[in-house]
């Protein structure tokens, strides 16, 4: 019984690995799922720059950056989520200059402007 418990488990854990994994990996490309939203302005083997314009009300499916920049060319407001379902608030500043290191994420454009910048994703 006690060998029976212990398989259960392992099974239960590995079973859990695979659905994060398998959440985890299904975050596709940002031009895949929002190719309304951005443009490619350039692309090559060390950097991909896009240029986004996201409406208010718009929302962007879950979707993965490696290692990115943002620059900011209008203030706007987002709701981030995260893929454990936490999420939280920013507003992006125009002429603000940002970096973050790769994640997964969907926003929504919570602000009532259009909101503008350029994303320079590193490989």
């Amino acid at each position: 019984m006690k060998n029976l418990t212990h398989f259960i488990m392992v099974v239960l854990v590995a079973a859990m690995m695979l659905v994060f994994v398998t959440k985890t990996s299904m975050a596709q490309d940002v031009m895949k799922v929002a190719p309304e939203s951005h443009k490619v302005l350039l692309e090559n083997d060390r950097v991909r720059v896009l240029e986004y314009r996201i409406k208010p009300g718009k929302k962007d499916a879950t979707h993965s950056h490696p290692d990115y920049l943002v620059y900011v060319l209008t203030t706007g407001k987002f709701k981030f989520t995260l893929p454990d379902g936490k999420t939280f608030d920013r507003e992006l500043k125009a002429d603000e200059v940002l970096f973050f290191e790769a994640k997964t994420h969907a926003h929504e454009n919570v602000g009532s402007t259009e909101a503008h910048g350029l994303l320079i994703e590193l490989k």
